[in-house]
């Protein structure tokens, strides 16, 4: 192990907290979250995760990262992926970031639950796609066999969203609608509620073609900003 592996990571335990570590174990068995088998925690607060993050993603190189990155600590893992999250915002150098993106292709096997995914994506992923239009790299991985790899491409699209782009979005969660896995329905409907946001037009003309197909869920997410008579109307199945 590298040395300043080691020092995040003792970084990282100085501010544990057992209690909060006993408590997501329980928290994620009840079916609020996802974690692969044999996942362990620290008990470290996201906050204090993303200052030690701050601290040492300029002087930590790709190497090192993965060393980070494949730890059975959810917070090593999570703390990894804020400083990768850096190393693409904070430089221009368009090999760098091909760089970055490559790097988290790579190691997609530890990007292996929800909360992981939802915090370095679309910030990685979907903006690398959209500014060099490489929506390949989004198409494959929604084709993947990996239901975390399926949910990496929709959250992808949020930076296609942000720029007023919906159509591979829409293409994804028409595609992931037949799925069981409620936390891929909560992604999906996380993504339309966004895209309404900034278009309800896009919202009600997608609602009004599939809201019959959606899982309760996905809808509820979907309609939850729109009036509340017009959510009733969804959820009763009226329109």
């Amino acid at each position: 192990m590298s040395s300043i592996v080691k020092e995040i990571q003792e970084a990282l335990a100085v501010l544990s907290i057992p209690e909060k570590a006993e408590f997501f174990p329980r928290f994620f068995k009840t079916g609020k979250g996802e974690y692969g088998e044999g996942d362990l925690f620290l008990g470290v607060k996201v906050p204090d995760q993303r200052s030690v993050a701050k601290e040492y993603y300029s002087k930590i190189n790709l190497k090192e990262l993965s060393e980070l990155l494949s730890s059975k600590y959810h917070e090593h893992r999570l703390t990894a992926l804020f400083m990768l999250i850096s190393k693409f915002e904070k430089t221009k150098d368009i090999a760098v970031k091909r760089e970055v993106v490559e790097f988290y292709l790579k190691h997609l096997s530890y990007v292996n639950n929800w909360d992981l995914v939802d915090s370095s994506c679309y910030k990685i992923l979907g903006r690398y796609a959209y500014e060099n239009k490489k929506e390949n790299l989004l198409r494959e991985l929604s084709e993947a066999e990996e239901m975390w790899h399926k949910r990496i491409a929709v959250v992808g699209t949020m930076h296609y969203i942000k720029k007023g782009s919906f159509e591979l979005t829409k293409e994804f969660v028409t595609r992931n609608l037949k799925y069981s896995h409620d936390l891929m329905h909560k992604a999906n409907g996380w993504l339309l509620r966004e895209m309404g946001n900034i278009n309800e037009g896009e919202l009600i003309s997608y609602l009004n073609s599939y809201y019959k197909e959606m899982p309760r869920t996905c809808l509820r997410y979907a309609i939850e900003k729109l009036d509340e008579g017009v959510r009733q109307d969804y959820l009763k199945g009226r329109i």
